[in-house]
């Protein structure tokens, strides 16, 4: 007697989708209150996916959400796809119709002491059909894998699979506090910096190397003080207590130095950094939202980065 062969059910692309977005959520619930579902209605289609696919893709507990090996490389295949049919059906509806829907942006720490949070309130108050989510952290977002619609970094080049729009070049600078330089003097020579109280960004014990360029080419100098810490931020609030010499980016000091708050310190040495990029993933159709907001960011960034 001969068997038949059965092949296995088609996989429902929905139920694949929801996979998705539980994973970028982290959450059965966080993912059901983005898309407007039961929970309990998330998680049954997430166990028929699990079905159709002959394994268990995510591990459930109380406290939380983790893949199965086999969850993990079945999100890896399939969420940068899901992300271009969901942008694909998003670009088909009426190009007349207002921006609308989750704008989900990653950005440095610091980002709201660049971009005022007055910003972000005119441009949702223009846009009543927009909701924004921000991602905050120095580290650099995986932009597929965290469900990122835009992000802001700083960048020697983009990325292949990235479509990026540079904001403004960047240059590092030396700067302190005028009570930091009453109190302890103005240093006339890069030399000099080794006498001085420095705010290495860093979070590695020891001296640091700052390497910055003058009119005779590169120099070193190796730098140490009592203070140091891994985010910019914090060495610019370092730097505007008076707690000695920093080295950042322009454009996180031009506003502390057009307040008086900060002076340039050896103004004739600077170091070359990454450019500022709005950066989101290469694709056809990028929601309008999505470019709404970055013709906005951009526009007011570079207005207020020329302002300085």
């Amino acid at each position: 007697m001969k068997s038949k062969n059965r092949s296995n059910p088609a996989l429902d692309l929905n139920h694949v989708f929801l996979f998705v977005e539980v994973v970028r959520a982290n959450s059965f619930a966080a993912a059901a209150r983005r898309l407007g579902m039961p929970a309990n209605s998330v998680s049954r289609k997430i166990q028929e996916l699990e079905t159709q696919v002959g394994s268990r893709l995510i591990h459930r507990s109380t406290r939380k959400l983790t893949l199965t090996a086999a969850g993990r490389t079945f999100f890896d295949r399939c969420a940068g796809p899901v992300s271009e049919l969901a942008q694909a059906g998003r670009a088909s509806v009426d190009e007349t119709q207002l921006p609308s829907g989750v704008i989900r942006v990653a950005a440095p720490a610091g980002f709201f002491d660049l971009f005022p949070i007055e910003w972000v309130a005119q441009f949702l108050h223009d846009h009543p059909r927009v909701r924004m989510e921000f991602v905050l952290d120095d580290a650099k977002a995986d932009l597929v894998g965290e469900g990122i619609d835009v992000a802001f970094r700083g960048a020697q080049f983009v990325d292949d699979h990235l479509t990026g729009q540079k904001i403004v070049a960047t240059q590092f600078e030396l700067v302190a506090s005028p009570a930091y330089l009453r109190a302890h003097g103005t240093p006339d020579t890069l030399a000099a910096l080794a006498d001085h109280d420095c705010l290495p960004q860093s979070n590695r014990a020891g001296p640091v190397t700052w390497r910055l360029i003058g009119s005779e080419g590169e120099s070193e100098i190796q730098v140490s003080g009592r203070f140091r810490a891994n985010t910019a931020r914090a060495v610019l609030r370092a730097a505007v207590a008076g707690l000695g010499i920093a080295l950042l980016p322009h454009l996180l000091t031009a506003s502390e130095i057009a307040a008086g708050r900060l002076v340039q310190v050896l103004p004739q040495f600077r170091r070359d950094g990454a450019d500022f990029y709005a950066v989101c993933v290469s694709r056809r159709h990028i929601p309008r939202a999505v470019s709404a907001f970055i013709e906005y960011a951009v526009g007011r960034l570079r207005e207020s980065m020329s302002a300085h």
